[in-house]
């Protein structure tokens, strides 16, 4: 009896370790806008740790970007210009705008899923303006859905987006971030929106950040990411996320 009864204690105590072990919270990060700076976007890629790299489609060194990305064991998405309100200039290669019509839609979301190679999802690039619309939602949350396994990242650029209820009608596996790391690029920005990362991270299970190649970004990232062991935090992959997020949309 006395044995069982240690056995049971050794057991129980064991769980208890695991469980406590484990980290809290979980975030995922995301370096988007590559595919025009190759050096910077090499840097990025270098970065400590399953950090993910959003690709615009079409641009001079995107392919090659991926193709690094994808050896150095990191996860990639097609970063997929959609139309904003404010923009001037032509269309980005790869851009979808109100004014298409859905084979048009179709075709632009195949040849930009085309050029970056490795995707494993689809975030949205500027799009403040199609975000707002159903229509269009649906039908780029339809192609999206017809490629198994790819999901949907709202980058959130307007509190009037819908893509988050259009994702769950189709039924695509979709979240949006929750911090923009460097719209400050300062170290005292930079601190304070990768505290509140962690600080949603603690209060919601997990949190999203987005960031961009910039030098002050990089080297912040480059430090802090490696200092995380020291925190009940995890840095997660965004393909990671995305499990825990389809399985709190699930649960009852």
């Amino acid at each position: 009896m006395i044995h069982r009864r240690y056995l049971l204690i050794t057991a129980l105590l064991a769980l208890v370790q695991q469980v406590s072990a484990e980290p809290i919270a979980r975030i995922a990060i995301i370096i988007d806008d590559l595919g025009y700076q190759l050096e910077a976007g090499r840097r990025a890629i270098e970065l400590p740790g399953p950090v993910a790299y959003a690709i615009l489609p079409g641009t001079p060194s995107g392919r090659a970007l991926a193709e690094t990305a994808h050896r150095n064991g990191k996860e990639v998405l097609l970063h997929l210009p959609l139309e904003a309100v404010e923009h001037s200039g032509p269309v980005e290669p790869g851009g979808i705008t109100l004014d298409m019509g859905r084979g048009a839609l179709q075709e632009v979301f195949a040849n930009a899923l085309g050029s970056v190679p490795f995707a494993i999802g689809v975030s949205s690039h500027r799009g403040s303006l199609l975000t707002r619309h159903p229509g269009h939602m649906e039908w780029l949350m339809e192609e999206i859905r017809l490629r198994e396994g790819l999901f949907f990242i709202d980058s959130y650029t307007t509190h009037q987006s819908v893509a988050l209820q259009i994702a769950a009608e189709a039924g695509v596996v979709a979240t949006k971030r929750d911090v923009f790391l460097d719209n400050d690029r300062s170290e005292a920005a930079l601190a304070f929106e990768f505290e509140r990362l962690q600080n949603l991270a603690r209060t919601q299970g997990v949190a999203m950040a987005i960031g961009h190649p910039y030098p002050e970004t990089l080297a912040f990232l480059e430090r802090e990411l490696r200092a995380l062991d020291d925190e009940e935090i995890e840095l997660v992959s965004v393909s990671e996320l995305m499990r825990i997020v389809a399985g709190s949309i699930g649960a009852p």
